[in-house]
C-alpha cells in the first residue's frame, strides 16, 4: 500500500493517531501489552491455532494489546512470511477486543517499510520499532530511520531501545525528535536506567506514551510518567499486573507495591536464561503448546528448570487444569 497523499490521506492519518484541530493527541495502546511468544509445532514449524488459542486467552486475562513477532515472538528466526499470516490469525482471534502491534522493525530501513505498510493493509493498531541491531548507525541515522518508516505508513509508531540486544541505543535527544513526526507515539523503553526513561518524560509531550520493557520496571516506570508495560509475566498473570497498573493509576501508591513485591520473583525467573525460553517453558508446564524456541535459542538448563518450577509452584500457577482452556489462576 503507498503511502496516502492529499486531502483523503491527511484524513485518514488524522482519524488513526488522533489530531483534533491539528494537534496532535495520544494513541492508546493500553496499559498492559502482552509481548506474544510465537508457538511452534513439535516439528518448528508455526502453531497458529494455538496462537490464535493464546492470543484469545491473553485478552481476556489482563491484555490491552498484543505484540506480535517481538523478541519474545523469536523475530530473528521467523520469516516474513511466517510474520505476516501470524498478523493475520492473531488479528482475527483478538477480533477488535485488543489492540495488535505488529514487529514490523529491521535493520534495513527498506525491509522495515514494506513491512510496515503490509501490517497496515492486514488493519493491525501500530508497529513495534526497534533500532537497528548489528549495523550501529549513529543518533542522525537512527533518526533518518525510523523518520523514513515513519513517513511511509500511517500505522502508529511505537519505537523499542533495546540496547543489550542491539548494540546501539536510542537517545533522548533523538527520541524527543522523533515524537514530532505524527505517526511516532509511543516508546518501549528497555535500557534498564530510569536516568534514560526520565530524561525521555521531561523532554517528550504527555501525550508520547512511555512503556516499560521490563516486567520489573513497570513500577518505577509508572512514578516517571510512564503509560504501562510491555509484559513477558502478563502470558501468566495478566490480571495482576493490570491491578499494579490501575492500584498506581488510583493513587493506591502501598497497593502497587505490594503487587509489585509480590510478582518480582516471576519477574526475575522469567530472565534466567534467554527470553523467550524461560516463558515458553513455564507456558508448557501449564499446558499451553507453544513448542521450544527455535535455533539457536535452546531449551532451559536442568539447574534453571527446577528454579523456574519452584517458583510457578510457590506462586500457585501450577496448581490447577492448564492449557488452551484453563481458568485464571491466582498469585498468593
Amino acid at each position: 500500500m503507498e503511502k496516502q497523499t492529499g486531502l483523503i490521506g491527511i484524513v485518514r492519518l488524522n482519524r488513526r493517531i488522533g489530531v483534533v484541530d491539528g494537534e496532535k493527541q495520544s494513541v492508546n495502546f493500553g496499559r498492559v501489552l502482552t509481548a506474544m511468544v510465537t508457538p511452534f509445532t513439535d516439528e518448528g514449524e508455526l502453531n497458529y491455532d494455538e496462537a490464535a488459542r493464546l492470543a484469545d486467552y491473553l485478552v481476556t486475562h489482563g491484555s490491552d494489546g498484543l505484540v506480535v513477532c517481538g523478541t519474545t515472538g523469536e523475530s530473528p528466526t521467523l520469516t516474513w512470511q511466517e510474520e505476516y499470516e501470524l498478523f493475520r490469525v492473531v488479528r482475527d482471534a483478538v477480533a477488535g477486543r485488543a489492540k495488535v502491534i505488529a514487529g514490523t522493525g529491521s535493520n534495513s530501513t527498506r525491509e522495515a517499510i514494506e513491512a510496515t505498510k503490509k501490517a497496515a493493509q492486514l488493519g493491525l493498531d501500530g508497529s513495534l520499532q526497534v533500532v537497528p541491531y548489528y549495523n550501529k548507525p549513529t543518533q542522525a541515522g537512527l533518526y533518518e530511520h525510523f523518520k523514513a518508516i515513519a513517513q511511509a505508513s500511517d500505522l502508529p509508531i511505537l519505537l523499542y531501545n533495546i540496547p543489550s540486544r542491539t548494540g546501539a541505543s536510542l537517545q533522548p535527544e533523538t527520541v524527543a525528535k522523533l515524537a514530532e513526526l505524527e505517526t511516532v507515539v509511543a516508546i518501549k523503553e528497555a535500557s534498564g536506567m530510569m536516568d534514560v526513561a526520565s530524561e525521555i518524560r521531561r523532554l517528550t509531550p504527555s501525550r508520547f506514551a512511555i512503556y516499560s520493557g521490563d516486567d520489573s520496571l513497570t513500577l518505577p516506570i509508572l512514578s516517571l510518567g510512564g503509560s504501562g508495560v510491555v509484559s513477558v509475566a502478563s502470558h501468566l498473570v495478566g490480571p495482576q499486573v493490570q491491578e499494579l497498573i490501575q492500584s498506581y493509576i488510583r493513587g493506591q501508591h502501598d497497593q502497587a507495591l505490594a503487587h509489585h513485591l509480590r510478582l518480582f520473583p516471576l519477574f526475575k525467573v522469567l530472565f534466567i536464561e534467554t527470553n523467550p525460553v524461560p516463558i515458553k517453558a513455564a507456558l508448557e508446564m501449564q499446558g499451553w503448546k507453544v513448542g521450544r524456541a527455535r535455533l539457536p535459542l535452546v531449551p532451559l538448563q536442568p539447574s534453571s528448570l527446577q528454579i523456574l518450577r519452584q517458583v510457578l509452584e510457590e506462586m500457585g500457577l501450577l496448581a490447577e487444569s492448564k492449557g488452551s482452556e484453563r481458568m485464571a489462576t491466582k498469585v498468593s
